[in-house]
């Protein structure tokens, strides 16, 4: 009889394949271990709901498709409460659904992961077309103080990669985890390479070791509680109200209220050497930076070394994880240059955290691009000539 991993091998396929981002979001997936999904069909992100339909069965997992958004996001948050890695997957309009259950995730600590295949909006937008329009949605989208895990990937392999990564950072710190890609990247093919299970490292949330005083959120130093499944014997109640460490109700305190959000605050904030990823290219040797993500960092590589090749001294600062944000790393850049270009696919949602970041160390352009279409090389090349001319 093959073990699991083999049966996973076996559903996957070939070792190296030319898939979408849709599919390889998937891949990444069950590869990190993933045995439920839930969701609801929306362009350009239904292809990871069908490539999940077709391999999980094959597995022993389980495939639901929901009446909607929400449903989906509540189906995974009650089904992880049963010890399973979950996912869904969505677009804009289904992601500003799930807002209400992504806040019940945060406060009831609830391992699980969401991937959002952006499209221009508001509204029903252009379906068919990526954007980059939920960067602040994704971070204030639920209501009250919290933090959130987002990551971004520029190429099909990363999607596979970052996708495992979102699900090892889910277990870890027990929270929802986004990852965010868009319409281009979903339905855009490229060589993809699936890893050995040697290369895999795998986090699996820590569970409680004994029923004796066990409390369903006593924490210690790590400040994420040891987790007991729904079924396991253990007492545990789960509660979107502010609760105690026995997870008892407890909202008319607000020492308890602040210590509850505090933490949940911290178990993130106090990891982000761990959480925080990039790329840089140039970081000391540079007058001019480009900080971007997504996929308008794949364009802005090949700009940054045809800028140096006409005599700019460019750089890049790609950021892979959006949030929490990487303040610190962009001042640093900041002390650096005489200006940074920031492109997004939005009318400027990264723009401004960046811009705070910077506080006046060097000037901050916006170029940003909706309706759909990528970045030329050419618009990136004339805004960065255009800067790399302004006084330090």
């Amino acid at each position: 009889m093959s073990t699991y991993r083999e049966r996973i091998r076996q559903a996957l396929g070939a070792k190296v394949q030319f898939v979408q981002g849709d599919d390889a979001c998937a891949y990444g997936a069950i590869l990190a271990g993933c045995t439920f999904f839930a969701g609801y069909p929306i362009t350009p992100a239904t292809e990871v709901a069908e490539r999940m339909s077709e391999i999980l069965p094959k597995l022993g997992g389980c495939y639901i498709q929901m009446e909607d958004e929400i449903a989906s996001i509540g189906a995974i948050i009650g089904a992880s409460w049963t010890g399973v890695k979950v996912m869904t997957a969505t677009s804009g309009p289904g992601f500003s659904l799930m807002q209400e259950n992504l806040g019940y995730g945060i406060i009831t600590e609830t391992p699980c992961v969401i991937i959002n295949v952006q499209r221009s909006g508001p509204s029903t937008g252009q379906p068919t077309m990526g954007a980059y329009g939920d960067m602040m949605q994704a971070r204030w989208g639920t209501h009250g103080d919290h933090e959130i895990i987002l990551l971004c990937p520029s190429s099909v392999q990363e999607a596979m990669e970052l996708t495992i990564v979102a699900f090892n950072m889910a277990e870890q710190y027990r929270t929802p985890v986004l990852l965010f890609i868009d319409g281009e990247l979903g339905h855009m093919r490229e060589r993809l390479v699936i890893p050995d299970d040697s290369e895999i490292t795998l986090f699996d949330r820590v569970r409680a070791e004994s029923m004796e005083g066990y409390k369903p959120f006593q924490v210690g130093e790590s400040l994420v509680p040891a987790f007991a499944p729904f079924g396991s014997g253990y007492r545990t109640y789960v509660t979107g109200l502010t609760h105690n460490e026995q997870g008892l109700p407890r909202t008319s305190s607000p020492a308890i209220h602040d210590k509850l959000v505090r933490r949940l605050a911290a178990k993130i904030n106090d990891h982000t050497d761990d959480i925080v990823r990039y790329e840089e290219f140039y970081a000391d040797d540079c007058d001019v930076a480009i900080v971007a993500y997504g996929i308008t960092a794949r364009t802005c590589r090949d700009v940054v070394e045809e800028a140096r090749g006409r005599g700019i001294k460019a750089g890049l600062l790609r950021l892979i994880t959006i949030w929490p944000f990487p303040e610190a790393l962009v001042a640093r850049w900041a002390e650096r240059v005489r200006a940074i270009l920031v492109p997004e696919m939005n009318m400027g949602q990264i723009y401004h955290p960046i811009r705070e970041a910077v506080e006046g160390r060097c000037a901050v352009r916006l170029l940003a691009k909706i309706g759909g279409e990528l970045h030329t090389p050419t618009e990136l090349l004339d805004a960065l000539e255009e800067l790399s001319c302004q006084p330090r």
